[in-house]
């Protein structure tokens, strides 16, 4: 009997947990663009590094 009762709040703060975790990714991604300018700038410092 209080197995069952466990499982289900575990299953419960699992659910839970899932949830903040992907609104918390969501929430601080860093937008698009500003991705793409950052991954330019790393490949033109690579270019210019092996260039000298």
């Amino acid at each position: 009997m209080a197995a069952k009762i466990w499982k289900k709040v575990g299953f419960f703060i699992l659910i839970i947990a899932c949830i903040f975790n992907i609104m918390f990714k969501l929430v601080n991604k860093l937008p698009f663009l500003d991705e793409l300018k950052t991954s330019a700038q790393y490949v033109l410092n690579k270019e210019n590094a092996e260039k000298k």
